[in-house]
């Protein structure tokens, strides 16, 4: 009878052994999905929340949250972007509109900033003018890369290159290993919400 449990308890400690690796409960915490070595390949329905003031980035499949980021930012992390060169990243609704492999930051995804609520801005600000409001509008309509070369700035990415400090131009900046899962995750036209 000895024999016959100790046989039982070894089929069960085997079965729990060949369970999916990639099986996961709804109970299960985002953070056990990095403890267990799990690597996240192209999601469904995808969908990015940055939160600054936690210095995290939360990856989604619809509204279930799958993977969180330790993040870093610009050089100026507190304001919402305004104008070029002023070291903060932007807060509101965006996409991504390119996915770069060829960037100096190991691996990024392009973000569409400026957009339609910054274009507002600007062109209330005097920052832009009516033309460069217009193409802006168009550019986010269309799903396209906005202008990149206004006084509002642009070429806002999430990139590599480490997440020691705040120190980006006003980019989202990751793990080069963090980014190469969420760019594999990710396809063009992912929305991305930022958050202060």
């Amino acid at each position: 009878m000895k024999l016959l449990h100790l046989t039982n308890m070894a089929l069960l400690a085997s079965l729990s052994l060949i369970t999916p690796p990639n099986f996961l409960s709804d109970n299960l915490q985002p953070d056990a999905l990095t403890t267990q070595g799990q690597r996240l390949s192209h999601v469904e329905q995808p969908r990015i929340v940055v939160q600054k003031h936690d210095r995290k980035l939360e990856l989604y499949s619809g509204k279930k949250l799958l993977k969180t980021y330790k993040i870093a930012l610009g050089f100026n992390p507190e304001p919402d972007k305004e104008r070029e060169g002023d070291g903060a990243t932007p807060e509101g609704e965006f996409y991504v509109f390119v996915k770069n492999i060829k960037s100096a930051y190991y691996l990024s995804l392009g973000l569409s900033y400026p957009n339609a609520e910054d274009a507002r801005r600007g062109l209330k600000g005097g920052l832009i003018d009516a033309a460069e409001y217009d193409a802006i509008l168009e550019a986010i309509r269309s799903k396209k890369m906005p202008p990149q070369y206004t006084k509002l700035g642009g070429l806002i990415y999430i990139h590599g290159h480490g997440t020691a400090k705040d120190w980006t131009w006003g980019c989202v900046a990751l793990e080069n290993d963090d980014i190469k899962e969420l760019f594999d995750a990710v396809e063009v036209g992912t929305p991305v919400t930022i958050k202060h």
